[in-house]
């Protein structure tokens, strides 16, 4: 997908100021039982069909409303992914200015992931997972 000039350069200033992660390093994560959280920021639909195991999903347009109530804990470890990277960044930079101090936004998305073979969950979403 190519994206405007003016969007990207959002993006790049956002990611000047937060922490990325390839998606090895989360499956090296997620291997070891380390403990954080994966928030999905894309829309219902794109997570509805299809996510990775064990994420739930504060889309982009509500999670600035949703997170204090969903993870209240400002140290609370978040890694966010989108379908490249470009949303989940700009969300990681917007939870930082909220006071969130360990956030990360999984650079390459959900699309890298997937090019990767890591496992995808396609089962249907009940509601639960989505916020």
């Amino acid at each position: 997908m190519l994206h405007s000039p003016r969007f990207l350069n959002i993006v790049d200033d956002a990611r000047s100021r937060i922490r990325e992660l390839t998606i090895d390093e989360v499956k090296r994560a997620l291997n070891a039982g380390n403990e954080f959280r994966l928030v999905d920021v894309r829309e219902e639909s794109e997570f509805a069909a299809g996510r990775i195991p064990a994420a739930i999903r504060l889309g982009k347009g509500v999670i600035e409303r949703d997170i204090e109530e969903a993870f209240p804990d400002l140290g609370a470890p978040l890694v966010l992914y989108c379908g490249g990277g470009y949303r989940s960044a700009l969300a990681a930079d917007n939870l930082q200015k909220m006071g969130y101090t360990n956030v990360a936004s999984m650079d390459g998305g959900i699309r890298k992931w997937k090019e990767a073979g890591y496992p995808i969950d396609n089962t249907p979403v009940t509601g639960q997972e989505v916020q």
